[in-house]
């Protein structure tokens, strides 16, 4: 199957909950998946991101904030090893907190969904390809101003809302109840899924996807390939979902996700080269294409 999926909104079969952060190195390597993920199953699932919230307002600040940012810095390398994702040349200072990202995540959601994923995905680009993570309200708005379609007034106006904390504040103890199969989880792979200790409560692994319907509750935490995904859908859907993850052309994937590392361009449409407009910038780690309407700083 090719191209994108009929307009018609069909009922959804299965709900998605996914529990992330727009700095975590692991949610920024599962991009492509996640985007396979709501490209095979489209209409068909209906998808819930909660923030975690990764670095809290209260953790104490570094001692030596260069020295911080390096080592997180070797980290994030040491993440792309398994995930082949883009990172920024350099890393300039470890993300302060993850409430001022989170909060214009949630914050854009009242401008449509589109609009929203558009806002999470460059706030991740701010850390993960130019290196200046978007954590005051001037580095979101240097992060987000171009987004076509983007009213940054009122999305300024929203992110500073109490109701905007509030729902922040929940996904925060939302994400700290995990539930009981990952407590002790021991999976595949370089990065397990297990709840993690924070102070004294115990928080997701970022990312996890929780699957629900009428076939019943599947949680996948960790990272882990697309089909693990789809069968978790399947199960939680207990419907005929798709085995295999729908592919587009290179072009169609790039006028609906506007940016593609060089996994997602392999993932989502089985190609290696990107369409020929796409606007080529380089990173740590490989390349990423824009859309040529989309203008961007470029990696530093």
């Amino acid at each position: 199957m090719a191209g994108p999926p009929p307009a018609e909104v069909a009922r959804p079969l299965v709900r998605i909950t996914e529990y992330t952060d727009p700095a975590c190195p692991w949610a920024w390597g599962s991009e492509p998946v996640f985007r396979s993920l709501r490209q095979t199953l489209g209409p068909r699932a209906r998808w819930r991101q909660v923030f975690g919230i990764l670095f809290d307002e209260d953790d104490d600040p570094a001692p030596d904030p260069d020295a911080e940012a390096r080592w997180y810095e070797r980290f994030i390398h040491e993440v792309t090893a398994h995930t082949h994702a883009p990172y920024a040349r350099r890393l300039h200072w470890l993300t302060r907190t993850s409430w001022p990202a989170s909060l214009a995540a949630t914050a854009a959601r009242s401008q449509g969904a589109e609009i929203a994923e558009r806002v999470l995905r460059r706030l991740r680009e701010s850390t993960f390809v130019v290196g200046a993570p978007a954590d005051t309200p001037a580095g979101i708005l240097g992060a987000v101003r171009d987004i076509p379609g983007l009213d940054t007034d009122r999305l300024l106006r929203d992110l500073a809302a109490p109701r905007t904390r509030e729902a922040v504040r929940s996904d925060w103890a939302e994400t700290r109840a995990p539930l009981p199969e990952v407590l002790g989880l021991d999976g595949p792979g370089p990065h397990p899924g297990r709840a993690k200790e924070v102070g004294d409560r115990r928080r997701y692994a970022l990312p996890t996807l929780l699957f629900e319907g009428p076939g019943g509750r599947v949680c996948v935490p960790g990272w882990r390939p697309v089909e693990t995904y789809l069968e978790a859908a399947r199960t939680a859907a207990a419907a005929p979902l798709p085995r295999r993850p729908v592919r587009w052309s290179p072009g169609e994937a790039l006028e609906r996700w506007r940016s593609l590392t060089v996994p997602e361009l392999a993932l989502l449409t089985g190609e290696s080269e990107p369409p020929s407009d796409a606007v080529r910038i380089e990173t740590g780690h490989g390349p990423l294409w824009l859309h040529p309407d989309e203008t961007r700083p470029a990696a530093v």
